[in-house]
């Protein structure tokens, strides 16, 4: 999250910075030393968690030591309206309503001050101008729940390199064509599943008992990196296929 406050400030001071679609989100988030029971989860996993009552709300433990986690809890701003002002305190009360959490962490040692960032999704009027190509998120911030900046990030940087390699050889580049709007494409893909992913129907597809396995296997394609792949129909049409897929599971 730190990262995103400085890709945010550098967007505001090149005066690229636009409203995000997205409505406004804050995290509170910290690392803790969590003295987990040996077993209690798998180490080498990020682990997601939705809370109980609300779907929209979400939590990441992430494993960095043997001993160590970051840990935090995504929601729409007016969620934490009746928590704690503290932030450590806000943390901790959110994360004892999730009966996985609250057990994981129960002999947790927090030990560095929770902090938090709101409004963290952000656009941009441009992504490339006289002497720059924006890179990753600094190009768009979408949303940390499906990690897609480092994909972003990858990819935005294999293609800026190949256009600009193209015109240091003295050919004629165009940035627009060929390193932003297919940039976007996958950006765009991206946004899909996060839209998805709050408004509900990204859990109905994913927990349904009844969904294809072929299904499945496309959806984790693009969230695994495949993004700009036009072969995968849920690529070509990321809403409507989506929208389709959470009815039928629904159903």
């Amino acid at each position: 999250m730190p990262i995103a406050e400085t890709i945010l400030a550098s967007d505001r001071l090149l005066q690229l910075e636009t409203p995000s679609a997205f409505p406004a989100r804050n995290a509170v988030f910290t690392h803790v030393a969590d003295h987990a029971p040996a077993g209690s989860f798998d180490r080498n996993k990020i682990q997601v968690i939705i809370h109980p009552r609300h779907r929209d709300v979400w939590y990441w433990l992430i494993p960095l030591t043997p001993d160590r986690c970051s840990l935090g809890c995504a929601a729409r701003s007016e969620f934490f309206d009746g928590y704690p002002r503290d932030l450590t305190a806000r943390l901790q009360a959110v994360i004892a309503e999730e009966p996985f959490l609250a057990r994981v962490l129960a002999d947790a040692e927090w030990d560095t001050p929770a902090r938090g960032l709101s409004g963290y999704s952000a656009n941009v009027t441009s992504m490339y101008g006289p002497g720059f190509a924006l890179l990753g998120n600094a190009a768009e911030f979408l949303d940390p729940v499906f990690s897609s900046g480092i994909t972003i990030a990858m990819r935005s940087a294999s293609m800026a390199a190949e256009v600009l390699d193209r015109q240091l050889r003295g050919e004629t580049v165009d940035w627009r064509t060929q390193f932003e709007e297919p940039l976007r494409e996958g950006v765009d893909t991206f946004r899909a599943y996060v839209r998805a992913w709050y408004d509900g129907r990204f859990q109905d597809i994913m927990f349904s008992k009844t969904q294809p396995p072929e299904i499945r296997r496309m959806i984790c394609s693009i969230l695994a990196g495949y993004a700009w792949d036009q072969k995968n129909p849920f690529v070509a049409e990321p809403e409507r296929r989506l929208d389709m897929v959470a009815k039928l599971c629904a159903a």
